[in-house]
C-alpha cells in the first residue's frame, strides 16, 4: 500500500500501529492507517487509488452502493476500509495532534522497507494514544514511553561520541 499511495503521489502521514513499528514498536497491525492532505488535488489522487483498489467501508455488507469519489471523502473524512492490497483507515486529522498539517509538522521521515515515507514522529503516537483513550491505545503507551526514553539515551550517547 506505501507503495501505491507514495507511486500516485498521495500526501499523507502514516499514523498508528505501522508508524509505531517504523519506531521500533514490537506490536503487530493488520492495517494502514494514514492521515491525508484534505487540499482538492491529493484527495482525487487518493480517491482515484483506492477506487483503483475497490475500496469498500470495512463491515458494510458488499451489496449495498458504494463510490469511491472525491465526494465520499467530502461527506465522509475518515473511513475505515478493505481494499484488494489489504485494510486502510484514511484520517483527515489525528486526535491529539491536529489536521494534516500538524500531524505533519509531528512526523519523520522513515526508511523501511525499501520506502521512504513520512510517519507520525514517537511524541506524536503518544499525544494521539493519549487523547484516543480507547483500551488498546491506553495499552500501547507505556511502550511508546520507553521507545522515547531510548530514542533520548541513543541521542545523547551519539552527542558524546561527535563532542570526542
Amino acid at each position: 500500500m506505501l507503495e501505491g499511495l507514495t507511486g500516485a503521489s498521495v500526501d499523507f502521514v502514516v499514523i498508528g500501529g505501522v508508524a509505531a513499528r517504523a519506531h521500533g514498536s514490537a506490536r503487530i497491525t493488520e492495517d494502514l492507517d494514514i492521515c491525508y492532505a484534505s487540499h482538492p488535488d491529493n484527495v482525487d489522487r487518493l480517491a482515484r487509488l483506492l477506487a483503483s483498489w475497490d475500496a469498500y467501508p470495512r463491515g458494510i455488507e458488499r451489496d449495498l452502493p458504494f463510490f469511491m469519489d472525491t465526494q465520499t471523502f467530502k461527506t465522509t473524512p475518515v473511513m475505515t476500509l478493505v481494499t484488494r492490497e489489504g485494510a486502510l483507515d484514511v484520517f483527515d486529522s489525528v486526535k491529539g495532534v491536529g489536521d494534516f498539517e500538524s500531524v505533519q509538522a509531528s512526523s519523520v521521515v522513515v526508511d523501511a522497507g525499501g520506502f521512504r515515507f513520512r510517519a507520525l514522529s514517537l511524541e506524536g503516537l503518544l499525544r494521539a494514544k493519549r487523547a484516543t483513550g480507547r483500551p488498546k491505545d491506553v495499552d500501547q503507551i507505556p511502550e511508546l514511553e520507553a521507545l522515547i526514553e531510548l530514542t533520548e539515551i541513543r541521542r545523547s550517547r551519539d552527542n558524546l561520541k561527535l563532542e570526542t
